[in-house]
């Protein structure tokens, strides 16, 4: 699984800092970001995806991700779609 580096938050410092890259054999987007508080996973908990069960699975996470990053997303989804063609 080879990863392209996206981009990384340009606040944060050395340590913990939101960074998105893309898989090259997938193209997902796999995304390091803040785990998000339990006010906001209750709220997710509260707010249920229609057609989906209610919950949160164990294998799944609710990040947070900080706006400073939309356009680091928004390029990664760009690298996304041409690793697709």
């Amino acid at each position: 699984m080879p990863l392209q580096f996206i981009g990384i938050d340009p606040d944060t410092g050395k340590n913990g800092s939101p960074t998105v890259w893309v898989d090259q054999e997938t193209a997902d987007i796999v995304l390091q970001s803040y785990i998000a508080d339990d006010a906001t996973r209750i709220q997710c908990l509260q707010t249920p995806a229609p057609g989906h069960a209610p919950g949160i699975p164990d294998h799944e996470a609710v990040l947070r991700i900080p706006a400073r990053l939309i356009s680091i997303l928004r390029e990664a989804c760009n690298a996304a779609e041409r690793a697709q063609l």
